[in-house]
């Protein structure tokens, strides 16, 4: 190869990753973060993914209905999709499938830094953080109540 052509290459390769933002991209999902100690062990409840009172009781809280301080739907939407830049589409089973119970229940519990995703352990007791769950759970599974066992480590 001559020294043109190796030029060209370059410039050729610089300029499409200058487009492409400089970022490299991957079907690998980002790493979660670990979850810390305090909520490693945290599973929902026997049978509380698919109770239909677990369930309503989630979507009242979801939606604001329970209380006017919390309304999920405000930034995840209605059905999950989301409305507010950032918001996780909760309809999507391969970013419901990521999370451990542990994990979903922490990040509810003390929300998501650097979004406008809020801590709701002031406001949300752990039963209610748990049906809040066991709704949105819903959206990656047509709307119907489903087990989480689509959960992949």
């Amino acid at each position: 190869m001559t020294m043109r052509k190796v030029g060209i290459s370059v410039v050729v390769m610089a300029s499409i990753l200058m487009l492409s933002g400089g970022k490299a991209y991957s079907d690998e999902p980002v790493p979660l973060p670990a979850v810390p100690a305090e909520y490693a062990g945290k599973h929902m409840p026997a049978g509380w993914w698919t109770d239909p009172k677990v369930i309503e009781e989630g979507g009242k809280i979801y939606t604001g209905e329970s209380n006017p301080l919390i309304n999920c739907g405000s930034c995840h939407g209605k059905d999950g999709k989301p409305v507010k830049k950032g918001a996780r589409d909760l309809r999507d089973q391969k970013n419901t499938g990521r999370f451990s119970d542990s994990f979903w229940f922490w990040r509810i519990a003390e929300g998501v830094p650097k979004t406008k995703m809020k801590s709701w352990k002031a406001l949300l007791s752990e039963e209610q953080i748990w049906q809040v769950m066991a709704y949105e759970h819903q959206f990656s599974h047509d709307g119907k109540p489903s087990e989480h066992t689509d959960y992949k480590p």
